[in-house]
């Protein structure tokens, strides 16, 4: 692994930034953020895997790096979001730990079940295994906490309420702090990363979550927070039936969905303690 810090790569012409910090001789843990967030929120979790010796690379993901910003809704598809993470882990030239929150775990699961001899532990945050999801919106009240996911389909009136101040109070009431609602406005809003964001959103029409879909086979840890308003518990409850591998349920209690800013210490105890039955 190269001492010299990746603060950008390349796939099929685009250019997507990247965070790498802490010790550049220790083990490469990729993470990988969720909507409507960028690398940054992981800034809590990196100084604890740093201090247990651990390199970190946080990539803004296609749709949120300015380089990295196609415009068709296919190009969103889980299939290529997965691929631009295993263009990291090549570029990063060894196997790593991956972790992944909220649409970067949803990445994650296909990264490991795609990608599994350059995974070497793979720790989702919130959100289950695909196939689990898929199955807890047919017979849970899950269909009722994604009703969000329907109306981001509409055409530009997502983007307008979502740059509005009542964007930042469905935020704020899903349990988003005042300070990454800041990062919101000026990582996303200002940064103008929403559309891209919402993509991700709009390419399931062109497939859905095939590309994560698949069954584990690398030791994973599934970190779930019982006030978590968008995941219910019942996709989480399944997800262990698509791991074919060491398996732990992690849920932390009184968290809302932001664990990597709200919790951050358990979640980086989890993942140590993953990187560490390896």
């Amino acid at each position: 692994m190269s001492e010299t810090r990746i603060t950008s790569y390349e796939r099929d012409g685009l250019v997507f930034d990247v965070r790498d910090r802490g010790p550049v001789d220790g083990d490469p843990v990729v993470l990988l953020h969720g909507f409507p967030e960028r690398a940054e929120t992981w800034r809590k979790v990196e100084p604890l895997l740093h201090a247990a010796g651990l390199r970190t690379y946080a990539p803004d993901q296609r749709g949120y790096s300015p380089g990295a910003r196609p415009r068709r809704r296919r190009d969103y598809v889980a299939a290529e979001l997965v691929a631009d993470v295993a263009a990291l882990i090549e570029r990063i030239g060894r196997p790593v730990h991956l972790v992944g929150h909220d649409w970067g775990s949803a990445v994650g699961w296909g990264v490991a079940a795609r990608h599994g001899d350059v995974v070497r532990t793979w720790t989702a945050v919130s959100v289950p295994h695909a196939v689990a999801f898929a199955q807890a919106v047919k017979g849970s009240r899950q269909l009722l906490d994604s009703w969000y996911i329907g109306a981001f389909q509409l055409p530009f009136l997502p983007e307008k309420v979502l740059s509005s101040p009542r964007g930042v109070t469905w935020l704020r009431r899903a349990g988003m702090s005042a300070e990454d609602a800041e990062h919101y406005r000026r990582g996303i809003v200002e940064a103008g990363a929403l559309p891209g964001g919402l993509g991700w959103y709009r390419a399931l029409a062109f497939g859905g979550l095939r590309g994560a879909g698949g069954r584990v086979r690398v030791p994973t840890t599934m970190v779930w927070s019982d006030r978590d308003a968008a995941i219910s518990r019942s996709g989480v409850d399944r997800t262990a039936d698509f791991v074919l591998a060491d398996y732990r349920l992690v849920v932390l209690e009184g968290v809302t969905h932001w664990i990597p800013t709200q919790a951050p210490e358990a979640l980086a105890e989890a993942v140590l303690e993953r990187i560490g039955s390896v």
